[in-house]
C-alpha cells in the first residue's frame, strides 16, 4: 500500500512532468542546510530530467522575498523546506505551486494551483523525523530511481536539522539504510572535532560549545599543556589513546556543566562519511549552514552543487562565522541572559545568527527550566527566535504555536517546530510580545 508520501509525491511529479522540457522550474528553498540540500536535490533532478532551474534561498521572514518572486513570470515553482507556513501567500501566486516542507501547517485545505507535501499531514513527525531534503529526496527517487545517489545530501540535510538528536528515526532511519546498503556512505564512531590543527579545531567549537575553551587561547593552551598534547598537530595524526585522553576530557566538561543527556549522546555517536560529497555529514552541514547564514548563500549553492573549488573557500568563510558566533557565546557565557517567569531572552546582533547562538547556548550554557528567546532590532522590525529542549516538549511545550499566536496578536507572523520556532514583529512591541509568549508557555507547561 502506498504512502500519503508517496503518493503526493507521484502527483508532484506529473505535475512536473507535465510541463515542456524547455520550461525553466523555479525553486525557491530556506536557506539553512536543509533548505540548501532541499534546493539543490530537487535541482539536480530537474536538469538530470531535462529542464532548466531558477533557485533562490531565502531566511525568515520571507514576506519580502515571496512579494519579488509573485511578481516573476513563473509556470511551477517549488518550494523547498517552506511553504506550509505561507501557505495564504501562496494560495494567490499566479501559477502552479508545489510545497514540500516538515514545519507545521496552517491548514489542510488549500487551493487547487497549490499541492502541499507536509511531513506532518503524511503521518511522519516533521520534527524528528524528517526534514525538507529528505522529503525532497522522495520526490526525486520517483522522478528518476537514479536520483538515490542524492541521499547524501537528504541526510546532510537532516543532520544540519540535528534530527540526529535522540538517533536517526523513521522516516530518515529508511534512507540512512538504504545509503548504507548501497555504498553510498560508511560508518564510524567518533567525535566532533576538525579544523587545520588541534588548537584550530577546539577553538572553533561552536556546536558543542566547550565553557572557558571554545574561543579561549588561553583555556586551550592550558587544557594541551595538561593534557601533554601539540597545539599543532593535525586531528588525523592524533593516536588513539590521545583521542580518547581528549574526548574524555571534552565530555566531563559538558558533563560537569549540566549537559543534557540527550545532547551528551550526540558528541560521541555513529558519523557518516560520503565521497560523494567528499566529507562527514556534519562536517558539510556545518559548512552549508555557515554559508547560509553568514551571508554567502550563492557559496553554499555552488558547494552543494559539487564545485571542487567551493569547498576550500567555504572553509575559510566558515572560520569568520564562527568568530561572530564566538563573539556573542562568549558574552552570555560571562553576562547571562535576562528572564521573565517562564522564558530567558538576550538581544542578538544578527537575525541570521540569533536563532544559531539560541540553540548552542540552551544546549550548552544553561540549564533546560526555560526556552532561550533571541531578539534582532533590524530597521523597523524585530526578528524573534526561540529554542527549547526535549525535556520541556515533553512537558507540553510548542513553540511553534506560541510563537504564532503572539505575533498574530501583535499583527506579525511566526510559527516553525515545537523546539525551534521565530517571529516577525514591529521593533516597538518586544515587552508586549514577550509578555504574551511568557503567558502561553505557562499554559503550555501548566506553571
Amino acid at each position: 500500500m502506498k504512502t500519503n508520501l508517496t503518493k503526493l509525491c507521484e502527483k508532484a511529479s506529473e505535475i512536473i512532468l507535465s510541463y515542456p522540457m524547455n520550461t525553466r522550474i523555479r525553486v525557491v528553498s530556506h536557506y539553512d542546510a536543509d533548505g540548501i540540500t532541499a534546493a539543490v536535490i530537487v535541482c539536480k533532478a530537474l536538469h538530470r530530467a531535462g529542464f532548466d532551474f531558477h533557485a533562490s534561498l531565502m531566511r525568515n521572514p520571507f514576506d519580502k522575498g515571496l512579494e519579488r518572486v509573485s511578481k516573476e513570470d513563473n509556470k511551477l515553482i517549488i518550494f523547498t523546506d517552506m511553504g506550509s507556513g505561507q501557505i495564504e501567500t501562496l494560495e494567490q501566486f499566479k501559477c502552479k505551486v508545489i510545497i514540500i516542507d516538515h514545519h507545521q501547517y496552517l491548514k489542510k485545505e488549500i487551493s487547487e494551483n497549490v499541492l502541499q507535501i507536509n511531513a506532518n499531514l503524511c503521518g511522519i513527525n516533521g520534527n524528528y523525523d524528517a526534514c525538507g531534503s529528505t522529503l525532497v529526496f522522495s520526490l526525486a527517487k520517483i522522478l528518476d530511481p537514479i536520483n538515490i545517489d542524492l541521499a547524501p545530501l537528504a541526510l546532510a540535510g537532516a543532520t544540519g536539522d540535528k534530527q540526529y538528536i535522540g538517533g536517526i528515526t523513521r522516516y530518515n532511519k529508511e534512507i540512512l539504510d538504504e545509503a548504507l546498503k548501497k555504498g553510498l556512505l560508511t560508518e564510524n564512531i567518533g567525535i566532533k572535532l576538525y579544523g587545520d590543527t588541534l588548537f584550530d579545531a577546539l577553538f572553533y567549537s561552536v556546536d558543542p560549545y566547550y565553557t572557558g575553551i571554545s574561543g579561549n587561547k588561553k583555556g586551550i593552551n592550558e587544557l594541551l599543556e595538561n593534557l601533554n598534547l601539540k597545539k599543532d598537530v593535525k586531528i588525523t595524526d592524533l593516536d588513539v589513546d590521545n583521542k580518547k585522553k581528549l574526548q574524555s576530557f571534552l565530555m566531563l566538561k559538558l558533563i560537569r556543566n549540566g549537559c543534557e543527556k540527550n545532547i551528551l549522546d550526540t558528541i560521541i555517536r555513529p558519523r557518516y562519511k560520503s565521497d560523494i560529497i567528499g566529507c562527514e555529514l556534519e562536517r558539510f552541514a556545518d559548512l552549508l549552514d555557515s554559508c547560509g547564514k553568514g551571508g554567502n548563500r550563492g557559496l553554499g549553492l555552488a558547494l552543494c552543487m559539487g564545485d571542487k573549488n567551493a569547498f576550500e573557500q567555504a572553509v575559510e568563510f566558515e572560520k569568520e562565522y564562527k568568530q561572530r558566533i564566538l563573539d556573542e557565546l562568549i558574552i552570555l557565557e560571562k553576562d547571562g541572559v535576562k528572564e521573565k517567569k517562564n522564558l530567558r531572552y538576550f538581544y542578538s546582533k544578527n537575525s541570521s545568527l540569533g536563532g544559531v547562538i539560541g540553540g548552542i547556548a540552551t544546549n550548552f550554557i544553561f540549564d533546560k527550566k526555560m526556552p532561550l528567546i533571541s531578539i534582532v532590532r533590524k530597521n523597523d522590525e524585530l526578528h524573534v527566535s526561540c529554542r527549547g529542549n526535549q525535556y520541556l516538549v515533553e512537558k507540553g511545550l510548542d513553540l511553534g504555536f506560541a510563537m504564532n499566536k503572539a505575533a498574530e496578536k501583535l499583527g506579525g507572523h511566526g510559527g516553525g517546530h515545537k523546539i525551534a520556532s521565530g517571529a516577525t514583529i514591529d521593533s516597538d512591541k518586544d515587552e508586549k510580545f514577550l509578555d504574551i509568549i511568557d503567558g502561553i508557555i505557562s499554559e503550555q507547561l501548566k506553571v
